[in-house]
């Protein structure tokens, strides 16, 4: 949004251009620059329980259906004091299914990195999420993202089935190559068919189990 723009009478700020104030952009999308982060998860929680938890010493992530997440679009001022009392946040995992239109593909990616910028800017540690859907995102999913650092993935539904698990791994192999990151973590299963190729490469993988998994073997 144009700041001149900003400064008219009852000017409101629907394209929430305050997310990627001060950002510098990268890529043919121009998404906003994620800077590396050195610090590690010990613990994850999901965003929705983050909320009304009183134990902090943990990181929030976004791994969750959409509608338990759309609200830190919405509303992110809302939810900064909370999030600061976390030790860091892996960025928001909006959807990008292969069937989505590329512009909403693109978009969602957009989000996320804009919410990292505007976390990043207050302060917070951001690991940022690698999503992609189809083919052409493989590239512009890493755009933005320091090449040797940590980044961070969630295989919860991404391997199904065989069209799923091919597509996860053709895109994680561009990833790899792309970023060649010092750590991945990964939220969800992590089969060693598919992980060897990146622990082969020296890169440490650190997993978390899904809720849904911790959640059944706790009935169990």
């Amino acid at each position: 949004m144009n700041k001149k723009n900003c400064l008219r009478k009852n000017c409101k700020d629907v394209f929430k251009s305050f997310l990627v104030e001060n950002a510098t952009y990268n890529g043919y999308f121009e998404f906003p620059r994620i800077h590396p982060c050195k610090e590690i998860p010990n613990k994850l929680i999901p965003f929705s329980k983050s909320i009304s938890c009183t134990n902090h010493n943990q990181w929030i992530h976004f791994y969750e259906d959409d509608y338990l997440i759309e609200r830190i679009w919405n509303n992110p001022t809302r939810y900064l004091k909370i999030i600061k009392k976390y030790n860091g946040v892996i960025l928001p995992d909006f959807s990008i299914y292969r069937d989505m239109p590329y512009a909403q593909q693109i978009w969602n990616i957009f989000r996320s990195r804009a919410i990292g910028n505007y976390l990043q800017t207050n302060g917070i540690n951001v690991i940022p999420n690698i999503r992609y859907g189809d083919k052409r995102t493989y590239g512009c999913a890493c755009d933005g993202i320091s090449k040797n650092s940590i980044i961070a993935i969630g295989t919860h539904g991404t391997l199904k089935n065989r069209a799923d698990r091919n597509n996860f791994i053709n895109g994680l192999d561009a990833v790899i190559q792309t970023l060649q990151p010092t750590i991945i973590v990964a939220y969800g299963r992590t089969p060693e068919k598919i992980f060897n190729r990146s622990t082969l490469k020296g890169i440490r993988l650190i997993q978390f189990e899904s809720d849904i998994y911790t959640s059944h073997k706790e009935v169990e």
